[in-house]
């Protein structure tokens, strides 16, 4: 539709939804490991066993694509003068005075910090992890080591589960942003009006 202005493309979004259905399989069999009140959980995996076998190898496979996700965005989520001074004026943001805000490109600030909190929580996930992947790695690395990383291990797993929590909600919260990951296009309004830089953007390109 003429009114219509394409988010993202169908690649980026499966690659998204992928992550997505990774995130909550790897979160879900590391909370069964994380705690014995969590331990029924591994009933969706087949039992205990199988979820110690699963859930390193569901947390290899989020991070793998992850990190396409993550490298086809990064250059959209570089923060500039724009950002900090939007980062100043969180109580603008916090009422829905947008039109007091600094000129928003294809993510506002928040995103952007969200996105870099993301990569950091993925890449010590993954270090951690490694450290404590027992089967394949653990003869490499001494006790102290070993210890160290489980508490790292659930520390980034705690900050990840409470950014994509935050990012559900801010999804949710701006009317749009769901559908616009859904069916990859947003209205020419929606972009006006929450980023209105990249609508120019698009616009300068159409021409």
């Amino acid at each position: 539709m003429k009114h219509e202005i394409q988010r993202y493309t169908r690649s980026e979004r499966s690659n998204h939804w992928v992550v997505a259905i990774l995130f909550i399989l790897a979160a879900l069999s590391g909370l069964a490991l994380f705690h014995p009140a969590l331990y029924g959980l591994t009933g969706l995996f087949g039992g205990g066993p199988w979820t110690r076998v699963l859930h390193p190898f569901l947390g290899v496979a989020m991070f793998l694509l992850f990190l396409i996700l993550a490298l086809r965005f990064a250059g959209h989520n570089r923060l500039d003068a724009n950002d900090r001074q939007w980062l100043r004026q969180l109580d603008d943001v916090l009422n829905n005075r947008e039109d007091q805000l600094p000129e928003v490109g294809r993510y506002n600030a928040g995103q952007k910090l969200l996105f870099w909190v993301l990569v950091l929580s993925m890449l010590l996930l993954l270090a951690s992890g490694i450290v404590i992947w027992r089967e394949y790695f653990g003869q490499l690395f001494g006790v102290g080591l070993i210890r160290l990383a489980v508490v790292a291990h659930a520390l980034a797993a705690f900050v990840l589960i409470c950014s994509i929590l935050v990012h559900i909600y801010a999804a949710i919260w701006v009317k749009g942003s769901l559908g616009a990951m859904l069916t990859g296009k947003v209205s020419r309004a929606w972009a006006r009006k929450h980023h209105p830089g990249w609508f120019k953007d698009v616009e300068r390109q159409r021409k």
